[in-house]
C-alpha cells in the first residue's frame, strides 16, 4: 500500500507538494525527538530551547493541517477518486507524525517536575539505550519512506516492538525501585513517552508493509508470511 502511495505521490503537483508536507513533518519531529531527549536527560530547559521546541511544534501542526486540506481538495475532483485509499492512507500517518510532535514536548516538560539530575544508575543507563533505539529508527524513517524499503521496515518493526517491552520492563523495576517520588514519577514518565514515539513511529512503519485496514495493528505473527 506503500509504495502504491509513493507513486501517488509522484504523479502530478499538487501530490507531491503533499509528500514533501509530510517529508518536513517526518523531519521535524525526529529533530524535536533529538532535542527533547537531550533535554529530559540533561534536566536543565531554557526559554530559548523550549520556545524552539513549539515552535517546531507549531510548524508540524501547520502541515498536518495542510495536508488534510490538501487530501480533501484532491479528492473532491471526481476524476481523482482512485486515489481515496491513498488519501485515507496519509490521513492516518500525518495523525501519528503529529502525536509525536506532542511526546517530545512532553518529555522536555517531565523538567518541569523534577527536582535535580538524575543518578547514573541501570535504570537511567537502560533508559538511554532506548531512547538510542527509538531515535534510530525515528532517523530512518525518512529514508524508509523515500525508498519503501519493506526489508529495512521489518527489521525495524521487530526492534521497536522489543523496544516497548522493555519500556514495560523498565516502569516495573522503577515501581519496585527506592527512588524518591520526584525520580520516579520523572523516570516513569520520560519512559513512557519513549514508548509512545516508538509506537508512532511503529505505525508509519507498518504502513509500509501492511494493507491499510491492518495499519496501526501489525501482528508478529505476520512477519513470516510477509517476509516470504
Amino acid at each position: 500500500m506503500f509504495k502504491e502511495l509513493l507513486s501517488v505521490f509522484r504523479s502530478s503537483d499538487p501530490l507531491l507538494a503533499m509528500g514533501d508536507n509530510f517529508s518536513e513533518m517526518l523531519t521535524l519531529t525526529c529533530e524535536m525527538s533529538i532535542s527533547a531527549g537531550d533535554l529530559f536527560f540533561s534536566g536543565v530547559v531554557s526559554p530559548q530551547e523550549r520556545g524552539d521546541l513549539y515552535r517546531r511544534d507549531v510548524r508540524v501542526n501547520q502541515l498536518q493541517r495542510e495536508i488534510r486540506k490538501q487530501v480533501v481538495a484532491h479528492l473532491s475532483l471526481s476524476d481523482n477518486r482512485a486515489d481515496v485509499p491513498y488519501g485515507l492512507l496519509l490521513v492516518s500517518l500525518v495523525k501519528d507524525v503529529e502525536r509525536m510532535g506532542d511526546y517530545a514536548k512532553n518529555l522536555a516538560d517531565v523538567n518541569d517536575i523534577r527536582s535535580g539530575a538524575f543518578e547514573e544508575d541501570d535504570v537511567v543507563m537502560e533508559l538511554r539505550d532506548i531512547r538510542r533505539h527509538v531515535e534510530e529508527s525515528f532517523q530512518a524513517l525518512s529514508v524508509v519512506f523515500a525508498s519503501s524499503d519493506r526489508e529495512r521496515a521489518l527489521a525495524l518493526i521487530r526492534k521497536g516492538r522489543d523496544t516497548a517491552h522493555r519500556c514495560d520492563m523498565l516502569i516495573a523495576r522503577i515501581a519496585r525501585s527506592a527512588y524518591n517520588a520526584n525520580a520516579a514519577t520523572s523516570l516513569a514518565l520520560g519512559t513512557r513517552y519513549y514508548k509512545r514515539l516508538g509506537g508512532h513511529s511503529l505505525n508509519v512503519l507498518s504502513s509500509i508493509v501492511m494493507p491499510i485496514h491492518k495499519i496501526d495493528y501489525f501482528d508478529e505473527d505476520e512477519i513470516p508470511r510477509i517476509t516470504h
